[in-house]
């Protein structure tokens, strides 16, 4: 397909522009962090004089160390188990195709459609009746359960695309289905693994809502669950409170700048095998 050259020209500007929307949030947060605490910024004007110090304090008074340790501790929680189950099953619809499975797929379909927002009561009665609410506990289980829809479907659809003969070749070596799966198939699958992992990464790293409703203590719950109890805190003082909410955002924006290539390599992937 031949792109004309006025095509071209409008979809860079396009990008331009939706570049600069995207842009323009994180750099009106940056800019009001730098004016002096318990003042109001008048838009993205620069300050005479940076108070670079307000990142140090919002660092302190949140307790961002020990807000980094227990969102690692509910990642770490959540992203291998749900990568685990979520790569079994995912081979057990894309390759094994075992009696049942159209069923079993139509299920996690609809599981997609779960809001998280239509079971967080019931959620909250049960973390309750099993003693786990107030605790990490109390997130990580029901994360895991609320991402294995995706995480099922998304192995699904790469094991549906790998030849049926590399299966067949690896049952005639004696292989069993353990052996073929991650002998063969898992390294095969690390696009989408990889993938996989920044997206449930970021999802856990900035889940906000079980964080607030199932644990009461700010220092148990995820970084962006902490920010409600910040901003209780200073909400008041909107430098402070940018300062607080962009060190907040900084590790996942690492996260996803370091392992882009990864992310898109496994999306062009599935682009191309359709």
């Amino acid at each position: 397909m031949i792109v004309s050259r006025s095509e071209s020209l409008v979809g860079r500007v396009a990008l331009v522009l939706l570049m600069a929307v995207t842009v323009l949030p994180f750099v009106s947060l940056f800019v009001t962090a730098l004016h002096p605490t318990g003042t109001y910024p008048p838009g993205l004007a620069w300050p005479e004089d940076p108070q670079w110090g307000n990142f140090l304090l919002a660092f302190e008074s949140a307790q961002m160390g020990r807000l980094l340790w227990s969102s690692a501790l509910i990642v770490a929680g959540v992203v291998p188990v749900a990568m685990i189950i979520g790569t079994a099953a995912g081979f057990a619809f894309g390759q094994v195709r075992m009696p049942g499975h159209r069923i079993g797929f139509i299920v996690f379909v609809l599981g997609l459609t779960l809001p998280f927002e239509g079971i967080v009561i019931p959620l909250y009665y049960q973390m309750r009746d099993l003693g786990l609410l107030g605790s990490r506990w109390a997130i990580v289980l029901p994360l895991i359960g609320l991402f294995m829809p995706f995480a099922v479907l998304w192995m699904r659809a790469h094991f549906v695309t790998v030849p049926k003969e590399l299966t067949e070749a690896a049952q005639i070596d004696g292989a069993n289905l353990w052996q073929q799966l991650w002998r063969i198939h898992v390294p095969l699958a690390r696009p989408a693994l990889a993938s996989l992992a920044i997206l449930l990464f970021l999802w856990t790293w900035n889940q906000f809502l079980l964080a607030i409703v199932l644990v009461d203590d700010p220092l148990k719950r995820t970084m962006a669950g902490a920010l409600g109890a910040f901003q209780g805190q200073w909400g008041t003082d909107i430098p402070l409170l940018c300062a607080g909410s962009l060190l907040i955002l900084t590790p996942t924006l690492l996260v996803f700048v370091i392992f882009q290539r990864q992310f898109v390599s496994a999306l062009l992937q599935g682009s191309v095998k359709g």
